[in-house]
Order: structure tokens, then sequence, then C-alpha cells
């Protein structure tokens, strides 16, 4: 027996002795403000708890440690100290996703109890050890010098938190979410939940020849194992081609090592890991195709037996190109490389399922209610209205959480067991299964003439989409729309393949395919000026889209803050000794010809509570405040009487929340909403409208693919636009970064910063340390810290500039600002280290050390 002290209690612990305290806090307690982001490999810090006065990892140590030891969780810290941190965390936007936020202020607690008047060099070293991958660190910091200062007494201004359109109004659930009491998926538990366990192939491709479950069902506290014989519906799923298996059959081939041969579920999520790895598959071992230059050859093996490894290419020519090129003063050429990369989340999938009368209930953290609902459905082979997903605010999702993962195995393991049933993967599972960034290679030529003015651009790229299509056409049909950066090109001559491989599948990933490309262009244009003698901020200024202006796909452009930007960052540019400059545009809205919709339902449930229910996945970016915003701006309802539920219930079907569209297209369905509950509000109070529900659509139906045969063409229905500027130190490393972003109109502030903070983070990585590299069909490491994600100790200034040059069709005059934020970083930082050291980066990432 182990008797130790936990939140003030005596404990007293007979269990297994090797068990994690994170296990037990989590498992045994549901104490679940600890939590499991890297699955014991001591990375992350977010499982962060107090052992004898100092903070420890809670999956590091073993119970066996902990005889006659002093342990708090945040929810045994003083409730002073808790709530003040709370506070400030919320105020100050150091709560994006909330994952890392109950590990942060761990991280704070052993700082104050150690130093209470901490600088901010101070806080920033002692975070280090900590993860977060939506903020950028900036806002955590600024939190908890704050909370400090008002700890020590000292009097603070009060914080401006209204919450009109522009206000730099809290998060939604902010305080409980920094404090952990609001719920991850698996932090949830129902009474009699079993848990659920996957089996991986063990081979990116092999015929699978034989499955024997048998060992595994011996196991004590197994209930259940499931095959692909067990699947009542459709076994193949997708969001636009339907090529993805949710189990692999006997007598099949695997496509990569994700790909699951069966599931196991049990009592416990140790049983069923147990059990699962005793289940034995007997393989013929084929030779997987994992380059994407072999793959599209015609003698390759196929990926798919009924399709071409060249899934798609997309193509756009205007401009007599040939001519431009052979008349061109200056040519730059170089073949351009990307790497891919880990969305690195800080919570891994997870999945719960219930029984639900004759259906199933899910409780998701994808990126999509209805797009889950549809595709469960189609697994258990039930009509969409036997499935109810219900969806958990993610712990960060940036594309990632877009396909399906666990979601379809919980909800088939519930069906057949009527029982509720948990899955969660572990860090290596989590790397293993969910699609990355695509890695791109690009062959670029950009020509202009004597004055620097571009004439020509030609791309021939190729994308690696992986085992699967996930949404790999699009991304790559975005390298093509994008092609020409942030500047007029008058002849392109454009393609872009997506390639299957038997690697890691690829999807979306913030950015979408533009940071590749951008980096191309990028780089381009310095040379041009290298061989021209053109001022690098000039010939970008010069060459910036503008107002009515056409992009490489023909659209025309209005509302174009570009040149704005540019000159935001001009004087800052133009006096650093060594700095590199880059521009960008990213969609709003997935467009392409398809359709961009919202519809939101406002229900009057009392005097004091109003619900607002929408489709799109809050995952940190703060759809749910702008929803929240939106309303009071439009009706002046008080923001804390309003709720915010996306549940698949309310029949109001939206797409994924992706390229950076659900801010826009929400608040313009509220919009339209809010018009006659504003009126109603003239004449009656809201107690007077109790049981009243207001409805309200937004629909953009009018977009084409790139090169449609048309003379107006219409990609998307909204743009952003960036300028970002890197500058180095004398010794090379970076120590400030300038983000200038033409937000159209910027609709928290605070908001807006985080995410542009969180996104240069993101971007500083894709740049100098992220990789994910792959051998034979398998990554060179399971290992999170091997991802290379940028600690709090190494991140230089940054300097937010918000622009606002407002968009005709978006809320308020609103663009997208969750992807164009690290869309140009990559390339200013290669660029700046040309400055410095005249050697031409063609390769992300740029091999810098990452303690540097």
């Amino acid at each position: 027996m182990i008797r130790f002290n936990l939140n003030g209690k005596t404990v007293e612990y007979n269990g297994d002795i090797n068990r994690s305290l994170l296990e037990y806090l989590r498992n045994d307690l549901h104490l679940t403000a600890a939590k499991d982001g890297c699955s014991g490999q001591g990375v992350c810090g977010a499982c962060s708890v107090e052992v004898n006065g100092s903070i420890k990892m809670a999956c590091r140590i073993k119970m066996s440690d902990l005889s006659e030891a002093i342990i708090y969780t945040l929810e045994g810290l003083p409730n002073n100290f808790r709530e003040i941190l709370a506070h400030h965390f919320a105020t100050k936007g150091a709560v994006q996703c909330g994952f890392c936020s109950p590990g942060m202020i761990m991280r704070a607690r052993g700082l104050w109890l150690s130093n209470p008047k901490a600088t901010r060099s101070d806080i920033i070293r002692a975070i280090a050890p900590n993860l977060c991958r939506c903020t950028g660190y900036v806002k955590i910091i600024d939190a908890i010098q704050h909370a400090f200062a008002e700890l020590n007494g000292q009097a603070l201004p009060k914080n401006n938190t209204g919450a009109r359109i522009g206000e730099r109004y809290p998060k939604y659930q902010a305080k409980e979410t920094a404090l952990g009491q609001r719920p991850f998926v698996d932090d949830m538990f129902v009474d009699g939940m079993l848990y659920g366990a996957l089996k991986f192939s063990d081979h990116p491709r092999a015929k699978v020849l034989k499955i024997d479950t048998s060992k595994a069902l011996s196991v004590q506290g197994v209930v259940k194992v499931i095959t692909a014989t067990d699947i009542p519906g459709e076994r193949y799923i997708g969001l636009i081609f339907q090529d993805w298996p949710v189990m692999v059959a006997l007598g099949e081939v695997t496509r990569y090592i994700g790909d699951v041969i069966a599931g196991v579920v049990a009592t416990s999520e140790d049983i069923a890991r147990h059990a699962a790895s005793l289940i034995e598959v007997e393989y013929e071992v084929l030779e997987p195709v994992t380059d994407i230059h072999q793959a599209i050859k015609p003698d390759s093996p196929q990926v798919h037996p009924d399709r071409s490894n060249v899934l798609e290419t997309c193509t756009i020519r205007f401009g007599e190109v040939d001519k431009a090129f052979a008349e061109a003063a200056y040519v730059s050429s170089d073949i351009y490389e990307t790497q891919r990369i880990e969305h690195a989340f800080l919570e891994t999938e997870a999945a719960l399922a219930l029984p639900n009368g004759d259906g199933i209930k899910v409780f998701s953290q994808g990126q999509g209610v209805y797009v889950d609902r549809k595709q469960v459905a189609k697994i258990l082979n039930l009509p969409e209205s036997k499935v109810n997903v219900v969806q958990v605010q993610n712990g960060g999702g940036f594309g990632g959480k877009e396909d399906l993962t666990v979601q379809g195995h919980a909800a088939l393991m519930s069906y057949i067991t009527q029982m509720p049933v948990k899955v969660h993967l572990t860090r290596d599972e989590s790397i293993r299964m969910h699609p990355k960034r695509h890695p791109v290679w690009m062959k670029m030529s950009l020509a202009c003439n004597s004055e620097g003015k571009f004439t020509a651009l030609k791309l021939e790229a190729i994308g690696d989409t992986g085992a699967y299509a996930s949404v790999g056409t699009k991304v790559m049909e975005r390298v093509v729309g994008h092609a020409t950066g942030g500047y007029t090109v008058p002849a392109v001559d454009i393609s872009a393949k997506t390639v299957y491989t038997n690697n890691i599948p690829c999807g979306a990933m913030r950015g979408f395919g533009v940071p590749q490309v951008t980096f191309a262009i990028e780089s381009c244009i310095d040379d041009l000026c290298r061989q021209g003698g053109f001022d690098r901020w000039q010939i970008r200024y010069d060459n910036a889209l503008e107002e009515s202006a056409k992009t490489a796909t023909g659209q025309e452009l209005h509302g174009v803050g570009l040149k704005k930007t540019l000159i935001a960052v001009k004087e800052q540019f133009k006096s650093a000794k060594y700095a590199g400059i880059a521009c960008g545009l990213k969609n709003t809205g997935v467009g392409n010809g398809m359709v961009d919709d919202s519809e939101v339902i406002i229900k009057v449930i009392s005097p004091t509570r109003v619900e607002i229910h929408h489709g799109w996945t809050e995952m940190g970016q703060g759809v749910h405040t702008m929803a929240i915003q939106t309303l009071h701006h439009e009706t002046g309802i008080e923001p804390s009487c309003i709720e915010v539920i996306v549940d698949t219930d309310a029949e109001i079907p939206t797409g994924m929340t992706t390229s950076s569209r659900a801010t826009a297209l929400v608040a313009n369905a509220l919009i339209n909403a809010a018009r006659p509950l504003r009126e109603d509000l003239k004449t009656a109070k809201l107690e007077k409208l109790v049981g009243r529900v207001y409805r309200g659509k937004f629909v953009c139906d009018w977009t084409c693919k790139p090169g449609a045969k048309t003379d107006k063409p219409v990609i998307h229905f909204a743009y952003g636009y960036a300028t970002q500027v890197a500058i180095l130190n004398e010794q090379g490393k970076l120590s400030k970064i300038i983000a200038a972003h033409d937000a159209g109109k910027i609709m928290n502030q605070m908001l807006f910063e985080g995410q542009i903070e969180g996104a240069v983070h993101m971007g500083m990585g894709y740049a100098l340390t992220e990789d994910l590299p792959m051998e034979n069909g398998f990554p060179v490491s399971f290992k999170f810290k091997d991802i290379g994600i940028i600690r709090a100790n190494q991140m230089p200034e940054i300097e937010v500039i918000g622009i606002e040059e407002p968009d005709p069709i978006g809320p308020f005059g609103a663009k997208g600002i969750g992807e164009i934020g690290m869309v140009p970083t990559a390339a200013a930082i290669a660029n700046a280290l040309w400055t410095f050291d005249g050697i031409k980066r063609t390769r992300l990432p740029m091999m810098r050390n990452k303690s540097e």
C-alpha cells in the first residue's frame, strides 16, 4: 500500500505500482485537469502537477514513487490563485483550444512558489517545458505576468471586455477551459463505459492473408473483437473520394501503416490495448510505393487497383507564356521542396459513442459534425436521423481532424455491443493514423522585365497525398490557384498533380497548400532582385494585387489591402540589416465550385438564456465567440445570457470547419437571423419573446474550379492578404517577426492577435525545425520531441499589425485570418537567411538547430 496526500487529503493506493500518476488521476479519480498530450513521453507538459513543491509531469511519475508525497493538481490549488490565473488567461487571450492551459497554470504555480517577483524572462523559462500549438506563447506569458502583478497587490488597469464587433471580448468558456473544468472528449466518463483499441497494419503495403483473434478473445475483460466482416454498412468512406476503408478485410491489400485491421472492446483501455497487441495477422508483404516521382510513372505499382496513382491534375494556362520568357530581362528558375509535417495538436483523437434508442450518439472532436454523421450513418447502415453527433470543443485541429478517424470505430463498437464505448489514440497512434501536411515538389520559373514587373510564371508541382485522397485534390488546387502569390502575373502555365503513395495520407493543414507555393514564388522574387538589382520591398509593392486586379485563376478581386500591409512594414524592413520579406494571400471558403453555406438557429429559452445553434467546430479559433459577439452586436442581448450548441439534432447541415470560413459564414447567417429578432426587441423585452425561434442562412453557390471556362471566374468569395518581415540579429538568429494582416474587419482584436501569433509560431516551425520524414512507408521517428515544435524560450518578438480593408461579402467586411497567418512566414525567414549568409534555401525545413 502506498500512502500520500492529494489536494489536502490522505489517499491510500493498493493498485499497480507501475501505473503512472496521470493514469491514476484521470481514470480512477476523474481528476482531468491534467491532460494526456504525449502518452507518457514527458514532452508536452499538459499533465503538469505539483509534487513536493515542484512541478512534475504526471505521465512520467510511477505510483511507486509517491510514498508520503504531497501532491496538488490544478483542482486542488488555492481558490484565489486559481481564480486570478484563470481570469487573466481569459482576459489576455491566453486560451485558444485550451488543452495546454491547465499545465501552463501549474507551471505558473511552480514559479510563484519559487519566485513571486518573476520577470517576463523568468516566466518564459518557467513555461518552456510545456508546449502550446495555438498561441505562440505570447498571450500565455502576458497572462501570467499580469496575474503575478495582481497577486503581488499591484493595481491593474481595468480590461476593456466589451462584446461588440471589434472589441477584445474574452473567448467563450475561457475560464472554465483554463481550469480544466470544460471537458474534452477523453475527459468524459459514463456509467458502464467500455474502451476500444485498434489493431493497425504492420506494413504499409501487404495483402492480409489471415487474421487470428483467438488470443485477444481469451483475455479476461475483452467483450468483443471486431473485424471488417462485422461492419453492417459501407466500409469505404472519405470526404471527397470514398477510398478509405474503416477496416481492411481479409484478402485485401493495406495501403499504409494506419490502416485498421481489427478493433477490441474491453472493460479497460489497458486490457483493450493488450488484447489488440495479441491479434496475429499473416501478410504477403509487398513493396510499398513511397516516392512521388516513381509513383507517377506508368510502370509503378498502383496504390489503388482501380485507379491511377495520379488522382488529379489541375492546370491553368493563359497569356503568351513562351514569348514572355523569351523576352524577359531576368528569369529565376529552381526546384523547391517542402516537407511533410505533423499537426501536433495537443489533444490526440478520441470519440465516445453511446446507444441511443435504435440509433447511436457520438461525442466528436472532429471538424464537422454533419460530415461525421453522414459517414457514421453509412458505416452503420442507418438513416442519418438515427445518428446524433454532438460537437465537443477540441484541443486543436488545424485541419488534421477533418477526416474521420476514431469516431467511426467508436460508433461501430458501441452499436455492435450496445454499450457506451470510448476510443482514444495514443500519441504514436495519432501520428500513425491521421493525415499530415502535403510535401510538395515544385519546379518554378518567374520572369520579369527590366523594370522588375513580373511577366510570366511557370509551375510544375507534385503533391504526395499518401494512401488516401482525403482533401488532397483541393490542397493541390490551392497550390495552383495561389501560385502567383500576392501579385499580378499576366501569363501563366501552372500544373499540379495529386499523387497516391503508400505513405501516411496528407490532407488539410493550416494554409492548405498555400505556404508551400508561397515559399517558392517569394524565393524567386528575391532571386530576381539579386539578378536585376531591384529593391526587395519596391518590387513587391509594384507588382502587388490591388483593387480589381486578378489572381492566377482570373478572379477579379475587391477589398484588397495587400499594399497597405506592405506600407505597414516598410520602415522596419528597410532599417534592418538582415531581414526577409514575403507577401501572401489566402482564400476564405472552400469555393472551387463547392457550396459554402451556414444555417443558424436562435432560440429564446428564458429571459436570461438564449441559445445559438450552428454547425461549426470550436477548436481554438474562437468561432463560438464570434457568434456571440455578432448576436450581441446585432441585438444588444447580453453575452452572458448566450449559450452556443453544436449538435446534429438541430438539423442545420454544415460542412467542414476549414479554410477560414466558419466565422465568415456563421456571422453572415446570424446577421440574417438576428434581423427579425432585433425588430421584435424594439417592441418587446426578451422575457416576452421566450419560446421564439429565429432562423438564418447564408449561401455562397457562385464559385467555380480553377481553369473553368468562364469570362468572370470566381474561385472563392473572399481572400485575406498579408506581408511578413523576419529580422535576424548579428548572429543570424531570428529576433523579430512583423506580421501585417488585412483582416477586412477585425472582429475581436485580442483573438485576431492570438491567431496571428500562433500562426507565426507554426510558420516558424515549418520554416526551421518541423519535419516528419518517412522511410519505406514508416515515420523515421514516432517521438513527439522529434517533430521539432518550437518552445517559448525559442520564440522571437512578434509584432502584429492589423489592417482593415473591408471585404464586400464578409460579415461587417471581415475576411479569414486563421490560415493566412502562416502563409508568408517560411518564405520571409528563408529570404532573411539568404540575406544573412548569401545561401539560397530551396528545401524546408532549413535545418536550423532546434536549440537556436
